[in-house]
């Protein structure tokens, strides 16, 4: 993938700082990387997965609704921010990739916006929530 804009090369740092897990997509709705914490959630190290475009994420992440159901790929939180530049929320459940365990996960997604209002791509912050 191509050199990032340097807004995103500063996002990745910071995140590195954190003990949330965050998830990076670019412009493009390629996955550019996520942290470590999110390694935990997510069953697998970035440094395995790597940057993956975005016609791959869905094959490999499974999420879906509370109620187990598909969700629409335009209607996960970081889509949104991506897409339509607005903050998004949501509760989902994901799909561990080392043990295929189901977790059940908050989403908070913000729009990354660079100097001059250039629209650079999106970062989710997402945690753990208790199972009902």
């Amino acid at each position: 993938m191509a050199q990032q804009p340097i807004e995103l090369i500063l996002l990745k740092q910071w995140s590195t700082y954190i003990a949330t897990p965050v998830w990076i997509m670019d412009l493009a709705g390629d996955l550019v990387f996520y942290n470590e914490p999110a390694e935990v959630l997510l069953g697998k190290r970035f440094d395995e997965a790597g940057e993956l475009h975005a016609d791959e994420l869905a094959t490999l992440f499974v999420t879906t609704g509370l109620d187990g159901e598909p969700v629409a790929n335009k209607e996960l939180p970081v889509v949104v921010a991506l897409t339509e530049h607005q903050p998004a929320h949501g509760e989902l459940r994901i799909q561990t990739l080392d043990t295929g365990e189901w977790r059940q996960i908050q989403v908070t997604a913000i729009p990354v916006e660079g100097q001059g209002g250039r629209h650079l791509g999106a970062f989710a912050l997402f945690w753990e929530s208790a199972s009902r």
